[in-house]
């Protein structure tokens, strides 16, 4: 009976240092009835873009107002008429807050969501082109302007890759 206490003890302890170690990165948000909120969306994995990640950074849709609260960290929003297709109910990391910068906005009507709240990435135009040279071969390189970006969030893109 003593080793069995010896090991909750310890178990106990481990618990309690993962534990302060994963609160390290959460942040406690909490909503209002009638508070606007952005809701997160991403673009869709290997579409376009080639198996690369984190060169088009996720999106916020919106404002909408949240209807209500359901349990600890579910809201309700009210949903325009293109996003019927998308339940309503979000957890909290699916939104963020809304401070009144106005170029955060990205209209709904522009951005053809499906169900799982994913949109494709499709370049618009080509700003740039670049040829870099290694010791044997030249790699051409375009630097394009998405669907829903600003210039400033422009990517360099394989010539090749964007040919296909």
């Amino acid at each position: 009976m003593e080793k069995v206490k010896i090991i909750k003890d310890r178990l106990k302890t481990a618990q309690i240092r993962q534990k302060s170690y994963s609160n390290v990165h959460r942040r406690d948000l909490e909503f209002k009835e009638d508070d606007w909120v952005f809701l997160k969306v991403s673009p869709m994995k290997g579409i376009i873009r080639f198996g690369k990640k984190g060169k088009l950074s996720p999106r916020y849709v919106g404002p909408y107002r949240i209807i209500h609260r359901i349990g600890e960290v579910a809201y309700m929003l009210e949903l325009s008429p293109e996003m019927s297709l998308v339940h309503p109910v979000f957890h909290v990391f699916m939104l963020k807050k809304v401070v009144g910068d106005p170029s955060t906005i990205v209209p709904v009507e522009t951005i053809e969501l499906n169900g799982e709240l994913l949109y494709e990435e499709v370049p618009v135009a080509i700003l740039d082109r670049q040829v870099r040279k290694l010791r044997n071969k030249e790699i051409a390189s375009v630097k394009l302007l998405w669907q829903n970006q600003q210039v400033e969030e422009a990517t360099w893109e394989a010539e090749e890759e964007m040919k296909k």
